[in-house]
């Protein structure tokens, strides 16, 4: 026992800042939520089926897209975003790492384009798994890496914790309600 003591107690305490891990931790649940509340729409949105594409799917208001856009960004977007957070935290310490893309992003239209043209169940199991890998992950994350700064290309600096808000969480949530609207419209 003195040994595991000794060993660990030569180990100096990181600062605990629970406050930003409570952030994380609220955040891989609300997370978790979105993507449970997508998944109560299935049946909803594979009633509905094959729901028209949408002319415009690449910049512009995301709020004109239908189902089968709005699905095929929010599988595009979840990895993508985790990536780019991944790509943070593997940077040097001391100056936010560039990271991110905008909404005019050529890789981001094709993956829409050519996704939105997926059957909803396959979309909708591909948004399932990766909410819960990256709520998942979001827990793995210390308050300090919750603060590590990224510069985006026009949002400037942003803390890991804001870019989840941003990009994942408080998206994702956003794009539930608009499905949801969606097929109130359709049902109505």
């Amino acid at each position: 026992m003195g040994g595991f003591l000794g060993g660990w107690g030569a180990m100096r305490a990181a600062p605990c800042d629970t406050a930003a891990m409570s952030t994380l931790t609220q955040q891989a649940a609300r997370l978790e939520q979105a993507a449970a509340e997508l998944e109560g729409l299935r049946t909803r949105i594979e009633a509905g089926a094959p729901w028209a594409l949408t002319d415009v799917y690449g910049p512009g208001p995301e709020s004109a897209w239908g189902p089968r856009e709005v699905l095929a960004h929010v599988a595009e977007m979840l990895p993508y975003w985790m990536g780019e957070i991944e790509r943070i935290l593997d940077g040097a310490d001391g100056e936010p790492v560039p990271f991110g893309r905008t909404e005019a992003d050529p890789v981001r239209v094709a993956i829409i384009g050519r996704d939105r043209t997926m059957p909803a169940r396959e979309l909708l199991s591909r948004i399932a798994a990766d909410a819960n890998r990256v709520a998942g992950r979001l827990r793995e994350l210390s308050a300090a890496e919750g603060q590590r700064e990224g510069l985006h290309p026009t949002r400037g600096p942003l803390a890991v914790t804001e870019i989840v808000e941003r990009f994942q969480v408080g998206h994702l949530e956003g794009h539930v309600t608009q499905l949801r609207e969606a097929l109130a419209v359709s049902d109505g």
